[in-house]
């Protein structure tokens, strides 16, 4: 299955739009792990455990890992994803960008070394910078587009001066992800839930392409202005699919032994408000 495949089998069957972020720090975990970067893994697994059937998607991001020196508890939480929940993909939140000889290293880390079903990239470097992901057939890559981060405004929101007028600088790179970079239907988008007018306005260029929007819970982003900025429905599915992540809110749910059964508990009021904004 291609990673659209398995994103639209995971809306399906776990009637969700929800991505569970993996954003694991030591420093706040329950009591009984707390500072023990030893115990990443440990966290996590259980995390993706009680939420796998809630999930559209699930996300580590790399830096929470590589910080600690965990790679290879990240390997190892790869692997555990496929085994525990092999309906759902995994989107490698790398936000990788650089030339095409480098690319095509990280193009090997996110895909051959971890498996992931899809990464996050930077396009800012051009084209050039996100072709080698896209020699992996039916693997997904995420363009960073308007991103829920204050400090977005400082590039992404600039007006271009082009002849057909004064598009920002979010909406060119949604044209051409929408367009001529997209060689082989594998890009998305990556759209802050903070700007649900913006989330919006993307959808509008890009009607058919998957976005990713990071924001929901504890960054304040409004899961139903959410869902009806950026769902198209079409029968039971989307015609471009929306993946809502929410990481801390549902990581640190409760400080104590629960925290599993509290991430659980938090995932499903989400993964329901989202399901019911559809309507």
């Amino acid at each position: 299955m291609t990673f659209l495949d398995m994103l639209r089998n995971a809306e399906r069957v776990n009637r969700s739009l929800l991505c569970v972020g993996l954003d694991p720090d030591p420093a706040r975990f329950p009591a009984h792990l707390k500072g023990d970067a030893s115990r990443i893994y440990d966290f996590c697994a259980a995390i993706v455990e009680a939420t796998a059937d809630t999930a559209i998607a699930f996300k580590p991001q790399i830096a929470y890992f590589a910080a600690h020196r965990a790679e290879e508890q990240l390997e190892r939480l790869m692997a555990h994803m496929r085994r525990t929940a092999p309906q759902v993909p995994v989107i490698l939140d790398a936000k990788r960008g650089d030339i095409g000889s480098t690319a095509q290293q990280y193009a090997i880390e996110a895909f051959e070394r971890y498996g992931a079903d899809a990464v996050t990239l930077s396009p800012f470097m051009g084209f050039d910078s996100v072709e080698p992901y896209l020699k992996y057939h039916g693997k997904g890559a995420f363009l960073l587009c308007r991103t829920s981060n204050p400090g977005g405004d400082d590039l992404q929101n600039q007006r271009l001066a082009t002849i057909s007028g004064e598009p920002r600088l979010y909406e060119h790179v949604a044209r051409l992800a929408q367009g001529p970079w997209n060689l082989n239907g594998q890009l998305g988008l990556v759209v802050g839930a903070t700007y649900p007018a913006e989330i919006e306005r993307v959808r509008e260029i890009a009607p058919t392409l998957p976005l990713l929007i990071p924001g929901v819970g504890a960054q304040g982003g409004d899961a139903v202005a959410t869902v009806k900025a950026g769902l198209r429905a079409s029968g039971t599915e989307t015609s471009g699919p929306i993946i809502v992540n929410s990481s801390r809110a549902i990581l640190y749910a409760s400080a104590g032994t629960d925290f599993a059964d509290a991430a659980r508990r938090v995932a499903q009021q989400t993964r329901d408000e989202l399901h019911a904004a559809r309507s």
